[in-house]
């Protein structure tokens, strides 16, 4: 028998190459609804019509977002089925929500990790590990958390060779919905934003190719909190739903962050030009969007992923940069670019959440050859 040293044996464990994106998948609820018509609906549903001056408010605020259509789980019967519960901005139904999204979201995770395990082509049973992400069950994690699951989805398949990792992110804005309320300006806020989706992704390092296609491979991965913003974006799990604190300093504190991060991560590998990348940025609100671009001086196509995802899909939190990725991917694959990433080597991917939390994903995107 061989007898080997621990060295030999962590070095056995290991994968040889770095993680890589070998598919994605999405899934949104079939219900939407326009964001124009939202006001209307909105306020008709949680019966608050005579709240004239706050449905104004709320149109306006519906308007800024930028949004054309958010998707949901929580149907107009679902809502009439509990109207005095869910739909009031206080009464106690975490139960009721909870039954909902038990039974919603699993159905809406598994749409999207089917259609990621399609597009890998390789049987259900070479998935070696899964990694699941909901911001809809407790207070952490939260948007950010699209990069944290890649970060460790990133570690178990670097760390063990021959593994395949199913990531699936699953969120619903059922468990913050409620009616409004003048004396709580910020769930106008969160009502406008937030959509409903799915979104999975199967990474593993050493990709058995032609049987595997690789998209990006995982090249870094970070987490930064913001110093002194611990307040600026909160969540709490309490009986009446998730509730959200939000601060007017948010965009800002990202923006005025972003440069220090980005060069931490990519000074190691000689890039200063923030338009040389392709970009993944998790919009919050378009606000975010406008300062980084403005920060930074991105010319106006970086962050058009980012935007179009927001506008068709709302904030989907966790699942929201897989919707980019996927996005970046095949408008690259559209129009016929050098590589995954928009024609271009590297990029960034980053997820932003209380915290403030930032989760800093550095990608390497694949080159293409295109057959005549």
């Amino acid at each position: 028998m061989e007898i080997i040293t621990m060295e030999d044996m962590r070095e056995r464990q290991r994968a040889r190459g770095p993680a890589c994106i070998l598919s994605l998948g999405i899934s949104v609820p079939d219900h939407y609804v326009l964001q124009a018509d939202y006001p209307d609906y909105y306020f008709r549903l949680t019966v608050n019509q005579h709240l004239t001056k706050l449905k104004d408010k709320f149109a306006h605020i519906c308007e800024k977002t930028k949004i054309r259509k958010r998707h949901f789980v929580l149907t107009e019967g679902l809502l009439e089925e509990n109207p005095m519960r869910i739909c009031s901005h206080d009464a106690v139904c975490l139960n009721i929500r909870m039954d909902i999204l038990m039974e919603q979201l699993p159905k809406l995770g598994a749409r999207a990790a089917s259609r990621a395990i399609k597009e890998w082509g390789r049987p259900k049973s070479e998935i070696t590990h899964l990694v699941l992400c909901t911001t809809a069950a407790a207070e952490l994690p939260g948007c950010f958390a699209g990069g944290t699951v890649l970060r460790v989805a990133k570690d178990l398949a670097e760390n063990n060779a021959n593994a395949r990792v199913l990531v699936v992110c699953a969120e619903s804005s059922t468990i913050f919905f409620r009616g409004p309320s003048e004396r709580s300006p910020e769930t106008l806020v969160c009502q406008a934003l937030f959509g409903d989706g799915a979104s999975s992704a199967i990474i593993g390092s050493d990709p058995r190719e032609p049987a595997e296609t690789p998209i990006f491979q995982i090249a870094a991965a970070h987490t930064n909190i913001l110093p002194d913003c611990g307040d600026d974006i909160a969540g709490q799990l309490r009986d009446i739903g998730l509730t959200f604190h939000l601060t007017n300093r948010v965009s800002y504190l990202i923006s005025n962050n972003i440069e220090r991060i980005l060069e931490d991560v990519f000074s190691q590998i000689g890039i200063t030009d923030w338009n040389s990348i392709f970009w993944t940025a998790h919009p919050g609100g378009p606000k975010i969007l406008d300062h980084i671009e403005a920060k930074l001086g991105l010319s106006k196509d970086k962050l058009r992923a980012s935007r179009h995802v927001l506008g068709e899909y709302g904030n989907l939190s966790s699942c929201t940069v897989l919707f980019i990725l996927d996005e970046i991917r095949k408008t690259s694959r559209a129009e016929k670019m050098s590589s995954t990433g928009e024609g271009f080597e590297w990029g960034v991917l980053f997820g932003f959440g209380p915290g403030i939390t930032v989760e800093t994903i550095v990608l390497r995107s694949i080159p293409v050859v295109y057959h005549p």
